[in-house]
């Protein structure tokens, strides 16, 4: 089976978020099942600098109107075999900042047109027109950046290869200006509510729901309230209507996240060598971040987005009572400019106990989780979370709200699975600052009973939450198709 993986991002080539990470590992992972795989991704400037050996396939003539010079260059993803087909456009994708904002951290107002122009060209690759000899069996779109290629094949191209569309969160949809539907050469009929029309404005995302073949998300449980109005933006309909064709497929974390093995990590260690390990670790993360060094302290890691679904307000309004409990905290993240002011504020009024790094460091994200006790993940909502795997597989608990891929994936402590040795975090239910503290309180209790706290952490760390699980899920799909 041949099949064109597309997505906006991918991991260490160009990465924002968790989709990057997945677009690394799924592929790879699908390739070691046997499938013919080619990953479509824009030529950023920070993708042409890592590879070698690129080398030209073709001058895209077909997407002249939407955007002269446009070719599509072959290569491998560094340090595998991995075949990549990139999407040279220097004049959409030669810039400074993340793939979709400038350095000032504002959208690209032309994103429609540069993620418009890699929808096109994976529709092309898959249809009809293409002159290469190369055409896969299915294409495989994620997220809204890839949201207009379904749509390409029905309304377009006619024919070609059967389209899967994953949702890796609901909440960022690509929505645009009606006048991106001509730019953009799609029928001005399709511009309607069972198009990909949505409130008046162009859809990207539901252009990838409502025309897909197979529609994926990355946990079971989020499958399940991406189709109620609590979680759905408004596409809770269109979900509930598609529903026999939507599954939710829980997302693994890549190899390379082992403590044994990991090169970030000052000390590494494994379930039967784990004390030793994760104290030298937490030492040096204490000293590093300027934190009382104190052994006997629990003490909390965040990397994340500071952002309302990462539940961030929820953390600032129980700051004042988690710090008047024995427990120290390291934050790692940046996001929403009032939350990051805030969080920094908290941090030089408890300069010993709270540690603020406003930044995106992937050493030291492999530190914070190493050398922490627990994890907090007070997730609003939360499609799969990949950070509360990494946590569980280096022994540091999760304290997580219960929805998504966090309650998918972590077994919350309590009598039962703390004697079946089952348990590996600990979840709460409502969306508020009680409900966090309560937790963190009952997490502080069970880590001051070692007999029950080491194999808490060896539970996590034994979990099965490889990527081949999640391939052989995701074939099962295309093979229906």
């Amino acid at each position: 089976m041949k099949l064109l993986f597309v997505t906006s991002e991918m991991h260490p080539l160009a990465k924002t978020g968790g989709l990057g990470d997945v677009s690394h590992a799924l592929p790879l992972a699908l390739h070691h099942e046997g499938l013919d795989v080619r990953v479509l991704l824009p030529g950023y400037r920070s993708v042409l600098s890592q590879l070698k050996q690129v080398e030209p396939v073709c001058t895209l003539d077909a997407l002249a109107a939407l955007q002269p010079q446009a070719r599509l260059l072959s290569a491998q993803l560094p340090g595998t075999r991995l075949p990549l087909f990139v999407l040279d456009c220097p004049a959409l994708y030669d810039r400074p900042g993340t793939p979709y904002q400038s350095p000032a951290g504002e959208d690209w107002e032309d994103n429609p047109q540069r993620f418009g122009v890699l929808c096109h060209a994976a529709a092309w690759l898959g249809g009809p027109r293409s002159t290469l000899p190369w055409h896969p069996d299915v294409v495989h779109c994620n997220d809204w950046q890839a949201g207009l290629v379904p749509a390409l094949f029905k309304l377009q191209e006619g024919s070609g290869a059967r389209t899967v569309t994953t949702i890796h969160n609901l909440a960022f949809q690509g929505n645009f200006d009606p006048a991106w539907v001509s730019r953009l050469e799609l029928p001005a009929y399709s511009f309607h509510m069972h198009g990909v029309e949505f409130y008046g404005r162009l859809s990207f995302l539901k252009a990838g729901i409502n025309y897909a073949d197979k529609i994926t998300t990355v946990s079971p449980r989020y499958a399940q309230e991406i189709q109620t109005p609590a979680f759905g933006c408004g596409l809770e309909g269109l979900l509930q209507h598609r529903r026999g064709d939507l599954s939710g497929i829980l997302n693994g974390i890549d190899s390379a996240w082992n403590p044994g093995r990991d090169p970030a990590l000052p000390a590494r260690f494994d379930a039967r060598h784990l004390i030793p390990g994760k104290a030298q670790n937490k030492a040096l993360l204490q000293r590093a971040l300027g934190l009382k060094q104190d052994p006997a302290v629990p003490l909390l890691g965040m990397v994340t987005r500071l952002t309302y679904q990462k539940g961030i307000d929820l953390l600032l309004e129980a700051l004042p009572e988690l710090m008047r409990l024995p427990l120290q905290l390291a934050i790692l993240g940046s996001g929403e400019a009032e939350m990051e002011r805030r969080l920094l504020t908290a941090g030089t009024t408890y300069p010993a106990r709270l540690s603020v790094t406003r930044a995106f460091d992937e050493n030291l994200s492999h530190r914070i989780i190493a050398g922490s006790d627990l994890f907090l993940m007070p997730s609003r909502f939360e499609p799969c979370g990949l950070a509360q795997m990494y946590a569980m597989a280096y022994g540091t608990p999760p304290v997580a709200r219960s929805t998504g891929g966090l309650a998918d994936t972590i077994t919350d402590c309590t009598p039962e699975t703390l004697s079946d040795k089952t348990a590996t975090g600990f979840l709460f239910e409502n969306p508020d600052a009680a409900a966090l503290v309560t937790a963190v309180r009952r997490a502080l209790e069970t880590y001051a009973v070692k007999k029950s706290w080491r194999p808490l952490q060896r539970s996590g760390m034994t979990r099965d939450f490889s990527w081949s699980r999640a391939a052989r899920q995701y074939l099962q799909v295309y093979q229906t198709l």
